[in-house]
Formats: structure tokens, sequence, C-alpha cells
């Protein structure tokens, strides 16, 4: 891999051990890293989806000093690309230089040509390249934790804190789940019902036995024990990023989901954590809406491409009219069925 003065980019090898701890001691560390640029990552991506990895990391003066985590996606159906990260809110590089920045970029660039990809994305929080073309359609919504509960219940505007004492009022409770198994049946169920592949039960238990304690699931039940609504959150520094959510269809007369999200803000404002991320949302859509009804602003997200085979930035997600008829009929599956055929599309989406 190239060398500048005595700037380095190498490749990480998830195998060692070594490696793996580097990169997360710098990761740990460095201000702009995010919870998706933990080296976990790169064996997620490799033994659950298998697709190659990329995760490239410059060196000067015998330390790290920038990450870069990559994936290499090929598919028939939705295209050849060069991603940090698949199924990734944030990405793209982490540094703290701006020399170790552009080497790593520099790198990625070169890979992606040598890969033949249709384009290179790298899913940045604030902008960086002016002249690439740009994903607007995505926000995130970031809000901090105030020190006292109290405070944080009268920071929800009023008529989302009335579903929040709605469910209250109709005796739900909250728990710590030990594994995922309530959180995937919801889950699957969930998406089902609006049309897309779930991911795979395998991906779950990965994210749980790679990263550990960060991963947690929290699901709420009716009066009589049955699960009604489910989320599995990250943990990063001083954050809590609620990431996957599912629920039943009685979910919502119970205010199950509200009573959930002011669940989890509760558990980590005892915790002491400073911000409660609400993660990504396509813009006009139901969780956006949802979101800024909890008194969330949205800030864009700033996916930048570099496109070498094609002449415009994709489209692979449900918004694309293009998807409509695929998605109607995805609905009308078995379940069953659904559950086992989506993961071998869903991998290729990201």
């Amino acid at each position: 891999m190239p060398e500048t003065a005595d700037l380095t980019v190498h490749r990480l090898d998830g195998r060692r051990p070594e490696q793996v701890a580097a990169w997360d001691a710098f990761v740990a560390q460095c201000p702009n890293a995010t919870f998706f640029h933990r080296a976990g990552w790169e064996r997620i991506t490799r033994e659950v989806f298998g697709h190659d990895t990329h995760f490239l990391w410059a060196e000067q003066g015998g330390a790290l000093v920038g990450v870069l985590p990559l994936a290499h996606v090929n598919s028939r159906l939705f295209g050849n690309a060069l991603t940090s990260l698949p199924f990734a809110v944030y990405g793209g590089v982490a540094s703290t230089s701006p020399e170790a920045a552009a080497a790593l970029e520099a790198e990625a660039d070169r890979l992606a040509q040598r890969l033949g990809v249709a384009h290179l994305e790298l899913r940045h929080i604030e902008r960086r390249h002016e002249d690439w073309p740009l994903q607007d359609l995505y926000v995130t919504f970031r809000k901090p934790i105030l020190p006292k509960e109290e405070d944080n219940m009268l920071a929800i505007p009023r008529k989302q804190r009335a579903m929040v004492r709605k469910g209250t009022k109709n005796g739900l409770s909250s728990h710590i789940d030990p594994d995922v198994d309530r959180f995937f049946a919801l889950y699957a169920d969930n998406v089902h019902r609006h049309g897309t592949p779930a991911l795979s039960r395998r991906y779950f238990q990965a994210l749980a036995e790679v990263f550990g304690p960060d991963v947690e699931v929290l699901t709420v039940c009716s009066p009589d024990g049955k699960p009604l609504s489910s989320v599995l959150s990250f943990y990063w520094r001083d954050e809590v990023l609620p990431y996957y959510a599912g629920d039943d269809w009685a979910a919502r007369e119970a205010a199950a989901n509200d009573f959930k999200y002011w669940e989890l803000m509760r558990r980590a404002c005892e915790r002491g954590l400073q911000v409660f991320d609400y993660g990504r949302s396509k813009v006009g859509t139901g969780p956006y809406a949802f979101k800024k009804n909890w008194g969330f602003e949205p800030t864009p997200l700033h996916y930048e491409y570099r496109l070498y085979q094609r002449d415009s930035v994709p489209q692979n997600n449900p918004s694309n009219a293009k998807y409509r008829l695929m998605i109607e009929a995805w609905k009308r599956l078995p379940l069953p069925v659904a559950n086992w055929l989506g993961p071998h599309i869903v991998r290729h989406l990201g």
C-alpha cells in the first residue's frame, strides 16, 4: 500500500487480535469516530454477509492516525460498490490529521478502481467534498439526555408525552432481554408487514457476540407478559443508539412504541449517558415524522460518492418507485418463507 513521507496505509487483518486491538484503541479515542468504525464490523461483514472487507488504517511515526472501514458489495440486483459501511448509519474516514484522511481516501479511490466497482460511497456525518455527488435522502436525529428523569419527560412535546403516559396507564413494562429471540420475532414480523426483507437472526446474534454489553435488547410487554415492542440498541461512549426495532400489531393501540423509547431514554439517564441518537430516517417518511414529534430536529447526513461506471447516485431504497411491485409482492409471502429468503437479498442492500 502507498507511502507518503512516513505515512503508510495498511489493510486490517481481522483474524489478528493485535491488529484488532490497536484499531479499536485508536477508534475509542478518535473524536470523529463512531460505533460503526469499530473493528468488530469487519468480522460481521465478512462472516455474516460474506462480503470482502478492506478496513484501511493509516500509520505515522509508529502510531495509528486514521481508519476507513470499507466493504465490497457486488450484486446483480443492486450493483457493484465499495462502501463505508454497509448497514451503518455513519462511516467514512475517522482520523486525527488531514494528511491521514487524504491518504485513506486516495487509497480507497485506487482500490475502487482496481476492483472495478460502479461507485465508492463514504457515509460521513459532515460534508467533506463539495465536488462529490451527494445522497441527500437521509437525516439523523440526536438530542442531549438531561440529567434528571423528569426534565427528559417534560422535554417531550405534549402529545407524544401523553402517549408515553398512556403506555404507563396500560400497565406496560420494559425488560432487558438476555438474547435476541423476542426482538427478532417482532422485528421480522414488522419488516414483513412493510414489504422489506429481514436481516438474519444470525446477524443479530453476531452483534451481541462481537460487541458484548455494548449491544442491548429492551422489550416492552403487556400486563399479561406478551411482547409488544422491542428495540436493539448500541452503546457508544456517552451515547445510546436505538438501531433496530420491531413491534406487534397491538403495539400502536397500547402506545408500546412511545413507552419503549421513553424507557430506553429513562434508563440511559439513570446510567448517566449524555446523548440519545434516534438514528437515520428518510425525509418525509413515518419514522421521520415520529422522531420530529418527539422534539428531535433533523440533521442532514452527507453520503458522498465517487462515480466510476454510473452517471448518478444509486437509489437502492424502498422510496424508489421501481421497487413498489416487489414490496407489495413481499408482503404476501408467508412469514417463514420471507425469513428464509430475506437474508439472501438484504445482504446486498446495506
